[in-house]
């Protein structure tokens, strides 16, 4: 007896404790089957912190916003059963899913509860998840170029997730720095966000699959891509500067190349609006005009565009002219979109109709030999255009989709675009997007901060708009060089205009000029830089523009900013946006931060104020973080004009350890895709005196031109250099340094102060220390 109550005993002991199951790598480990009224919940952990939960039978995405190649390795998981929960835990969350109340907990691994889903309606499609009180929340959708000309970044009461009208960024996609995020596989979707739950729901049809995603920003934004899909690198020749105009020849194009080149002013692209286009004739809408460019059909513009270092980009409609070849034929084949009707074309007078880009074979269709030749002969990039006036959120993401599986059918150049609206899963398709036909002026310019910072809070990484404005009134002088300066940091760095407007910088004065010449070689001497975000925006998800919220979220004060922000992890940028200020108040946040332009440092978290030159426009408020790494190249008319052989890299050390990845590769082809590209990692750390400037050793097969780096170590004066332990060579000058064939060191000032350089070779590992007399905090 006495043994038969110890046994029970145990027992009970046992039912009271939870019960752990051994880590599991079979492929059903990581799932969980929920039984809810009316139905089953799929659950199943993606990656680590990736939580996929589905109605049962539910096979493929309903929506393009999902990446239907998308796939996911086994997650190592240990289940749990406590009480009458089932516990399901991984390296970065743990879940707790009760039957009786339709409830899954999900927490990060400290037990911090993030999410609590109520699950009683999800088979109905609709979903309530509740958050912790006050959390920030992001992401949704931003204002399109005719929304008011206020707005920021935070998110709260009824939202549409939609592609939206011209200018729209938009995703099924609501997220905190709280550390979460929630997908829904919809298109749109409607989200009802309060001080403590987001509902979803969407009304063309029920939303059986929703994503729980875990982490800081930078790490919700990478699993994003993981689900969604990456975005195509584009060419590095896009990381450049491009002129857009409307109204145009081929004399004067190609006079207007040859005046950039003859004032140095930068610039890789030039963008045709309609003059390219024989629109209105017999497949007008994919071949070159040949009365406005006549030596585009044989390809003597293209090599003459090439001598140049010159691309040539084009705009493209959604609708072709019903009584045409291939508008007949569109007809014959029932080509045309349901949401579209027949009318007369704004520009050619004649009638058009646009094509219904969601099925297959018209995207086979247009992408036809007319088209194929245009692309031969020189028009390598897309400029999409009006495809949001159907009010289809996925217009135009398959209509970019049809440029890009065209392009990539016939050729290993990479593809550039950009579009007039987005809605998550076009970044598939190298997909750029602007912010519509937007006014000049002051007002419009400061506008565009909101819109870009909310186009990245939605996963659109490549976003660009008209610099200098595209509706009349042509803007003054002071407007055009400030917008330029904001441009500057921008991904995709481009001015356009209305019909007869131009914007080359020689066209607003002298001072405009000389403002908005300065700015475009600071962009190109970053193209390094730069570069190595557009690498990481197709790896991990976040390109070179930052909300401050991404890097700073534990910080209130970041949360709704949209007058700054980072420009990669290491430069602050705050533009210019008022018209005559002399005055401007900043904000800076947490860290130490210098002046790129005067070197005076400053502590965070404090606000400062600049003088602005309200006279010649001189100044951009630029700020480099303590800890920054900065490869800059020589300021070239346009990228590869030479091989780069050596980088300068600006490095600021800080107590913290940093790093920066210097990327190459071709920057024409998708190689890269196949592992022929260069990575260097370079990592710098003070500590008592001592400097530590490691370089990593380069993974890749591909062997750039790059021979050396000449780090300029921005610290008080150095008394010995080293690498890998040995003594390096002083020499007497930074000239000698740059001029000798080996390693060296030598000290100097610039406008930060005291500078150790060292020249190291470039590509290998290697261990850099310099000791100092002093390292001020």
């Amino acid at each position: 007896m006495r043994a038969r109550l110890l046994a029970l005993a145990l027992l009970s002991a046992m039912a009271a404790t939870p019960v752990a199951m051994a880590v599991r790598n079979d492929a059903s480990a990581d799932r969980m089957e929920l039984t809810l009224p009316g139905g089953k919940l799929e659950l199943r952990l993606l990656t680590p912190g990736v939580v996929q939960l589905r109605v049962d039978g539910t096979r493929e995405p309903a929506t393009p916003v999902i990446d239907a190649q998308a796939s996911f390795d086994p997650v190592e998981v240990t289940r749990e059963t406590q009480g009458d929960e089932q516990i399901l835990r991984s390296a970065q969350l743990v879940l707790h899913w009760n039957p009786h109340r339709n409830e899954l907990r999900m927490e990060d691994p400290a037990g911090h509860l993030l999410l609590s889903a109520d699950l009683s309606h999800a088979m109905d499609g609709r979903w309530t998840l509740r958050h912790a009180k006050g959390d920030p929340q992001y992401g949704i959708g931003g204002l399109n170029a005719f929304d008011a000309e206020a707005g920021h970044l935070l998110r709260q009461g009824k939202q549409i997730a939609t592609a939206g009208a011209q200018g729209h960024t938009g995703a099924p996609l609501v997220w905190s720095t709280a550390g979460y995020g929630v997908l829904a596989d919809a298109e749109p979707a409607r989200f009802d966000l309060s001080a403590t739950d987001i509902g979803i729901r969407a009304d063309k049809q029920a939303v059986h699959t929703i994503y729980l995603l875990v982490g800081a920003p930078d790490a919700l934004f990478a699993q994003l891509r993981q689900i969604s899909g990456a975005a195509p690198m584009f060419p590095k020749w896009a990381m450049g500067f491009t002129n857009s105009q409307w109204g145009i020849d081929q004399k004067e194009a190609l006079s207007l190349v040859d005046t950039y080149r003859a004032k140095h002013i930068p610039i890789d692209n030039f963008t045709f609006d309609f003059d390219w286009k024989a629109w209105g004739e017999d497949m007008g809408e994919f071949r070159w005009n040949t009365d406005k460019f006549p030596d585009g059909p044989d390809g003597k513009l293209k090599q003459q565009m090439d001598q140049r270092g010159m691309h040539m980009t084009g705009i493209m409609k959604p609708r072709i002219h019903v009584d045409t070849v291939e508008g007949r034929e569109a007809t014959a084949r029932g080509y045309w979109l349901a949401q579209s009707k027949e009318a007369p074309d704004y520009f050619s007078h004649k009638p058009v109709r646009d094509v219904d880009f969601d099925k297959p074979e018209v995207r086979a269709w247009f992408f036809n030999d007319a088209l194929k030749h245009s692309f031969e002969t020189g028009i390598v990039g897309w400029w999409n255009d009006e495809a949001d006036d159907s009010g289809v959120d996925t217009q135009f993401l398959n209509m970019q989709r049809t440029l890009y599986d065209g392009q990539r059918s016939i050729s290993d150049k990479r593809v550039w675009s950009i579009n007039r609206n987005f809605y998550l899963g076009s970044q598939r398709y190298a997909y750029g997007v602007w912010s519509g036909d937007i006014q000049s002026g002051f007002a419009s310019m400061a506008a565009q901060r909101q819109r870009m910072l909310a186009a990245f809070d939605v996963g659109a990484m490549h976003w660009g708009m008209d610099g200098g404005g595209f509706k009349a009134p042509m803007p003054v002088p002071e407007n055009y060089a400030r917008w330029i300066q904001f441009g500057a940091f921008t991904p995709v760095f481009r001015v356009h205009a209305d019909f007869g407007q131009k914007r080359q910088p020689w066209v607003y004065g002298p001072i405009a000029e000389k403002v908005a010449a300065e700015a475009i070689r600071l962009r190109y001497s970053l193209i390094p830089y730069i570069y190595s975000y557009e690498y990481h925006a197709h790896a991990d998800g976040v390109g070179v523009v930052r909300p401050l919220q991404f890097v700073y979220p534990q910080d209130p004060a970041q949360r709704d900013r949209i007058d700054a922000w980072m420009f990669g992890d290491y430069l602050l940028v705050s533009p210019v946006v008022e018209q005559g200020q002399t005055v401007k108040r900043l904000q800076l946040p947490h860290g130490r931060w210098i002046n790129w332009f005067d070197g005076n440092a400053y502590e965070g978290d404090r606000e400062i104020t600049l003088n602005v030159d309200a006279t010649n426009w001189s100044d951009i408020p630029l700020f480099v973080r303590e800890g920054a790494i900065i490869p800059q190249q020589p300021v070239m008319d346009y990228v590869g004009q030479q091989p780069v052989t050596s980088l300068d890299v600006q490095v600021f050390p800080a107590d913290a350890a940093s790093h920066f990845d210097v990327y190459e590769d071709d920057g024409e082809t998708y190689a890269y895709e196949q592992g022929t590209y260069f990575l260097q990692t370079l990592s710098v750390q003070r500590e008592q005196g001592v400097v530590n400037f490691k370089t990593g050793a380069a993974t890749g097969a591909f062997r750039p031109a790059l021979k050396d780096y000449v780090l300029a170590i921005h610290v008080p004066s150095s008394v010995a250099v080293s690498v890998d332990g040995k003594p390096l060579a002083r020499v007497a000058s930074i000239e000698t340094l740059r001029a000798a064939q080996g390693e060296g060191w030598t000290q100097a000032h610039d406008r930060f102060g005291e500078v150790t350089y060292v020249k190291i070779e470039a590509g290998k590992a290697k261990n850099i220390q310099l000791g100092t007399q002093a390292v001020q905090p």
